[in-house]
């Protein structure tokens, strides 16, 4: 495939992030308010060059929340179709700290899976939701807000 001046190969660019759908032993949901944007997410970010998806998460998580985490497993891909992020999401399990703001959040807190329909975008809210099923992981994509359906 060449790019549009026919030139050489061209290679999509995307970002990959990883988040972390830690559920305590109550089903309730590791949630933070983003310190940049005000929004309510799952803990997580960009995964850096030097580390598994899976070393990526338990960073990010502790980082946004003061929260230690065990991985569990992958429960979703998610791809934001407007601005190329691949995001994975992994269900993770509490092993230790105490839930505090940072540099990251402004607020973090243990919500119901109702909590998590009604204070976050749809694009956001499934990858928790997708986390408490059985048959995952799942794959969906999104225009940074909504699922989009693939036909």
């Amino acid at each position: 495939m060449s790019n549009s001046t026919g030139d050489k190969p061209s290679t999509p660019l995307h970002s990959v992030s990883v988040a972390g759908a830690v559920i305590r032993e109550d089903g309730r949901m590791l949630v933070i308010k983003r310190r940049d944007n005000g929004n309510w997410e799952p803990p997580g970010g960009v995964l850096e060059l030097d580390e598994t998806p899976q070393e990526g998460v338990v960073r990010e998580v502790l980082e946004e929340t003061g929260i230690h985490v065990e991985v569990e497993q992958l429960t979703g891909v998610y791809k934001n179709m407007a601005r190329g992020i691949v995001a994975l999401v992994f269900r993770c399990k509490l092993s230790g700290g105490i839930e505090i703001p940072t540099s990251e959040s402004v607020a973090v807190k243990w919500v119901t899976p109702e909590q998590v329909s009604e204070r976050m975008t749809e694009a956001y809210a499934v990858r928790l939701l997708d986390a408490l099923e059985v048959n995952v992981p799942r794959v969906r994509s999104h225009d940074g807000a909504q699922l989009i359906s693939m036909k």
